[in-house]
């Protein structure tokens, strides 16, 4: 995968997983997505914790301190923003805001779901998972791969693309077809009941087209 190293695969699946339930924002998604940007956010952190030094650019801690800081949610956050501090980088999301969310997730896990969370607690969840994830594992771009991974999965879902030529030259051709005292264009027909059919068609029809006169006056 396109700038993740092979140890931070897991932690960034997480990511994806909770990115698309929060692209599709229905209640139980909603539900769904905070509480894995919150389990993304613990799964980074230990992951990162547990790596060998040569896959943090040598960091090294006392196994004293990572059994403590390993211990739980908070310790784990206290972690954290003390790698942010010894690093000198920006704040991007306060400790408490990322304790509130905490919270909120364990609202929804432990009890049955308190209502549906609203969108800003699922933006602001994110955006510290993202960045706590890009933080601890030197990704610039984070944001950018997910974007692309969720777009991939879509063209996977649904590898048929309808093309506007094809179209013109089949509904040129042939119509209008009536159904059930319904007209449906027969591109449309072609696309959804045999997509072979449409491609093939489109394409001979396309191919027997006479060139535009634009391109018959330049040749």
């Amino acid at each position: 995968m396109t700038g993740i190293k092979p140890w931070a695969v897991g932690p960034f699946e997480m990511l994806y997983h909770a990115e698309t339930h929060f692209l599709k924002g229905e209640d139980f998604d909603r539900r769904i997505a905070l509480i894995s940007f919150d389990n993304a956010i613990e799964v980074a952190i230990t992951t990162y914790l547990a790596l060998h030094p040569i896959q943090r650019k040598n960091a090294t801690y006392k196994k004293d301190d990572v059994e403590k800081w390993q211990k739980n949610y908070h310790t784990k956050l206290d972690f954290f923003y003390q790698e942010v501090g010894t690093r000198s980088l920006p704040e991007l999301v306060e400790k408490a805001d990322i304790i509130f969310y905490h919270q909120n997730r364990n609202d929804q896990y432990h009890n049955g779901g308190a209502g549906v969370p609203e969108f800003h607690k699922l933006e602001g969840i994110r955006q510290a998972a993202i960045w706590i994830f890009s933080t601890l594992f030197d990704v610039t771009d984070t944001d950018t791969i997910l974007r692309e991974k969720v777009e991939a999965a879509r063209r996977d879902e649904n590898p048929h693309i309808r093309e506007l030529e094809k179209d013109r030259a089949i509904d040129s051709e042939h119509g209008m077809t009536d159904i059930a005292g319904i007209s449906y264009y027969t591109s449309e027909i072609l696309f959804n009941v045999d997509y072979q059919a449409y491609k093939e068609i489109g394409e001979e029809l396309l191919s027997l087209q006479e060139p535009d006169e634009e391109n018959t006056e330049d040749s």
